[in-house]
């Protein structure tokens, strides 16, 4: 009797054993009866039924990555590699969503092959409309076509696509040499222009420069021509001025005005022979000679006037 009791307890301590469960966070365990589904379990401590229900599959929620690399063949014929990362998630943690998950594929690796598969032939078709010389330009359009074409997809299968990074993108090493030779090419005509817009440029300032420089003293020269002018007009001004006064003296005092032609007829020999650069002067030297000359002098001095 005792024995019985025992194992009773040892049965009844089995039972209770069994009937806990823990479901790991970011997981849900997916639970069936008889093989027929029954419910999830959420993160945590649960109870079920010991020996009836079974946890058929743990589904996790949390984000996963896989690294893709396959071909493509674009519009005109060009051979294109892809290396991506394709990110994904369970939709969300609804019990349909987690239905889905757990029952549409018979395991994980038909799933995930399922979705590469997919992607790549998504990606297959959208290179496929496009030239090769596009390819590189269009890497957002591509992983738009393909979330546009897959999210109704991986949502019937209770997933979600949260991103394709395309990380290299290459070509035939043939393609790859003359897209090299044409980019080197575009270089060293951008290097020649930019050399002719920089030797433009500083032709431009120097004759800019030069142009300043001439007109500075373009305006220098004529300032000076003026001062030159000023200075010679008012020599010419006061020696009149002396002149004058000097003859208005000689006549008060009664004397002959000649005397002041004369005066200057000498001066003016005088200053030629200090300053001249030749070795001969020939000058009239009779008496009307020189009232001629000096004559000439002050009517030349009365025009400038």
């Amino acid at each position: 009797m005792i024995e019985v009791k025992y194992i009773l307890i040892g049965v009844a301590v089995l039972l209770l054993v069994f009937s806990f469960v823990t479901v790991q966070q970011g997981t849900i365990a997916v639970v069936t009866m008889f093989g027929k589904y029954r419910r999830i379990m959420k993160p945590g401590l649960n109870v079920r039924i010991p020996f009836l229900e079974r946890l058929n599959v743990r589904v996790s929620i949390q984000n996963r990555a896989i690294e893709m690399e396959f071909q493509a063949i674009t519009q005109d014929q060009a051979n294109v590699y892809f290396k991506a990362m394709l990110v994904y998630s369970v939709l969300n943690a609804d019990e349909e969503t987690i239905k889905n998950v757990a029952f549409k594929f018979v395991d994980q690796r038909s799933f995930i092959q399922a979705l590469i598969r997919t992607i790549e032939g998504s990606v297959r078709g959208f290179v496929a409309t496009k030239k090769q010389a596009e390819i590189l330009l269009l890497r957002g359009e591509i992983v738009a076509d393909v979330k546009d074409s897959l999210d109704h997809t991986l949502e019937t299968w209770g997933f979600h696509l949260i991103d394709l990074q395309l990380n290299d993108i290459t070509f035939d090493a043939e393609i790859t040499t003359s897209m090299a030779k044409v980019v080197a090419s575009n270089n060293l005509k951008a290097a020649a222009e930019n050399e002719g817009q920089a030797l433009l440029i500083t032709k431009t300032k120097a004759a800019e420069a030069e142009g300043n420089a001439i007109k500075i003293a373009a305006q220098a020269e004529k300032e000076a021509a003026q001062l030159k002018g000023q200075g010679i007009a008012l020599f010419r001004e006061e020696v009149a001025q002396g002149m004058t006064e000097a003859a208005e003296k000689m006549k008060a005092a009664d004397l002959d005005t000649s005397l002041i032609l004369f005066s200057m007829w000498t001066e003016a020999v005088k200053e030629f022979a200090e300053k001249g650069k030749g070795n001969v002067i020939f000058l009239d030297g009779s008496v009307e000679g020189m009232e001629k000359t000096v004559k000439q002098m002050m009517a030349n001095d009365m025009l400038k006037k």
